[in-house]
C-alpha cells in the first residue's frame, strides 16, 4: 500500500486529542459525546451523523460572558451563520444570548427558537426594502450597515413606515486578519463595510438623515483568527473614529468589534477567549468610562464548532498502487470545508481497534467530484464497518450541507449529560424532489 507524498502524514493520538476537547471523551474503548455512546448514536440513528453537545455550547457562551464581565454593557450575539439548527439557536436563547443574522431566513429561525428581537443584529451587504421592512417590523436591536447606499435606504424604508432604524455602521479597518482569503473580511479588496477613510463622511450623513438612531460602530475583520494582534490593531482603527466621532457630537452607544477568533482543529493553538478578553479589556473599559460604550461580539465558530462532531461509516477500502481510500458514507455534500477551503479536520475513530494495523489512507466520500475528501494521508487503523468522527464540525457543517448528487441531507442530534434527541430528521427521498413539478 503506498502513501501519498503530497500532503504530510497526520497521525493522531484519539485520546490525547480529545483531552482538550469540552464534553468528548473515550470510555471503555469508545467515543462518548456529552457522556452519551457513538456507537448507540449509529446504531438508533444511522449515520452520517450531525452529534452536538448541549454543554459544550453552553460553556463555549458562558466562557464569553466571564471573561467580559468587568465591562457593564456586553451583548454576546451568536453568528446564527455558524450552525443554525432551532435547537442550538434556542439553547443559547435561553442561556442570555443576541444573535448576529445575515438574511430574513436567519431572523425568522432566532424568533421561532424563542430568541429576543431586541437582541439581534442584522449584518450583511446586500440587505433588500423587504428585508429591512421585515427586520424593522420584528423590532430588532440593529442594523450592522455595510454601505453608504444602504444608509440611504434604511432611511427611507424607516421613514415610509413611520419607524426609528437603530444602525451602526460596519468599518472596514483594512486589517489583515492572516486567515485563509475566503474568510477574510477586514481587508480593503473584501466586499465588507465601509472603508475606514469614508468613515467619518458616512456617520455624518447617517446624522442628517431622517429615521435612523445612529447607536453604534461595527467592524469584523475575519474568521478562525487563531492570533489575538489583528484585534487589537482592529480596536485602535475603531478607537481613531470613535474618538473623532464624539469631537463631531455624534455620541454612540456600542462598539461591535465581530467575532472571528478560532479554535483548535488538529494542531492549531488557538488564543482562550480569556486571553482574548485580557488583551483587549484595558482599551473597553477606557471606551466605556469615556464615552459609556458598551461592548457586542459575534462569535460564531469559537462557540459552536467543537460542540459537535460528524459521525460517518466506512463502507470501502480501496488499496491502489498510488493512494488508498476509505470511501465512507459522508461527503462533500454533508460537509463541504475541506473541498472549499482545503481545511484540514480531526478524524478519529468512535472505537479505535487494537489488533489492526495503521496504513496511510484518503479519507474520500462517494460524490462523483475528485474534490470530495474529508480527510488526506491519515495515519488510521481501519476496517470495512468502522464508525469514524469528524471533529470540528459544529460550525460550518449542516448549514453549508447540499444535496448534491441527490442525496439526502444527515439527521442532528443533541446530546445532554447522557440524553440524546433529533433536533432535526433525516431527510428522505420525497424530500429531494418537494415542491418540483414534472
Amino acid at each position: 500500500m503506498a502513501n501519498s507524498t503530497q500532503h504530510p502524514i497526520l497521525t493522531l493520538d484519539p485520546k490525547s486529542f480529545v483531552a482538550d476537547l469540552p464534553f468528548i471523551h473515550y470510555q471503555d474503548g469508545t467515543l462518548f459525546i456529552d457522556n452519551v455512546s457513538t456507537k448507540t448514536l449509529s446504531e438508533v440513528y444511522g449515520t452520517p451523523l450531525y452529534v452536538y453537545s448541549k454543554n459544550a455550547l453552553l460553556a463555549n457562551y458562558q466562557a464569553y460572558v466571564d471573561s467580559f464581565a468587568p465591562l457593564s454593557d456586553v451583548q454576546i450575539c451568536y453568528a446564527v451563520k455558524s450552525n443554525s439548527n432551532l435547537a442550538v439557536l434556542a439553547t443559547l436563547a435561553t442561556a442570555g444570548a443576541g444573535f448576529d443574522i445575515v438574511s430574513v431566513g436567519e431572523l425568522f429561525r432566532v424568533l421561532k427558537a424563542g430568541g429576543q428581537a431586541s437582541k439581534i443584529v442584522y449584518s450583511g451587504v446586500g440587505k433588500t426594502a423587504d428585508d429591512i421592512t421585515t427586520a424593522l417590523d420584528a423590532g430588532i436591536g440593529c442594523f450592522n450597515v455595510e454601505a453608504i447606499s444602504e444608509i440611504e435606504l434604511i432611511s427611507q424604508v424607516a421613514s415610509k413606515l413611520n419607524k426609528v432604524a437603530p444602525i451602526a455602521l460596519r468599518i472596514n479597518p483594512d486589517v489583515d486578519a492572516k486567515t485563509h482569503p475566503y474568510i477574510s473580511t477586514g481587508l480593503k479588496d473584501n466586499k465588507f463595510g465601509i472603508s475606514h477613510d469614508q468613515a467619518i463622511q458616512a456617520y455624518q450623513l447617517a446624522k442628517s438623515l431622517p429615521n435612523l438612531d445612529l447607536i453604534g460602530i461595527d467592524c469584523h475583520i475575519g474568521s478562525q483568527l487563531t492570533d489575538i494582534q489583528p484585534f487589537v490593531d482592529a480596536l485602535d482603527k475603531m478607537i481613531e473614529i470613535i474618538d473623532q466621532l464624539y469631537r463631531l457630537g455624534i455620541n454612540l452607544r456600542h462598539l461591535d468589534l465581530g467575532g472571528g477568533l478560532g479554535v483548535r482543529y488538529v494542531d492549531e493553538n488557538p488564543a482562550s477567549v480569556q486571553t482574548f478578553a485580557n488583551a483587549l479589556l484595558p482599551k473597553l473599559l477606557d471606551l466605556q468610562k469615556k464615552y459609556g460604550l458598551g461592548l457586542h461580539l459575534e462569535p460564531g465558530r469559537n462557540i459552536s464548532a467543537n460542540a459537535g462532531v460528524l459521525l460517518t461509516k466506512v463502507d470501502v477500502l480501496k488499496p491502489t498502487e498510488h493512494k488508498n481510500f476509505a470511501i465512507v458514507d459522508a461527503s462533500m455534500s454533508e460537509l463541504i470545508r475541506p473541498a472549499l477551503y482545503d481545511s484540514v479536520m480531526a478524524i478519529i475513530p468512535a472505537q479505535p481497534h487494537q489488533d489492526t494495523p495503521f496504513t496511510t489512507w484518503n479519507v474520500v466520500g462517494a460524490v462523483c467530484e475528485s474534490s470530495d475528501f474529508l480527510g488526506k494521508d491519515r495515519q488510521l487503523a481501519l476496517k470495512v464497518g468502522d464508525t469514524l468522527a469528524i471533529t470540528g464540525t459544529g460550525a460550518y457543517g449542516f448549514v453549508m450541507a447540499s444535496n448534491y448528487n441527490s442525496r439526502p441531507r444527515p439527521a442532528e442530534i443533541m446530546c445532554d449529560d447522557g440524553t440524546h434527541r433529533v433536533v432535526r430528521e433525516r431527510e428522505s427521498l420525497d424530500d429531494l424532489w418537494r415542491g418540483e413539478c414534472i
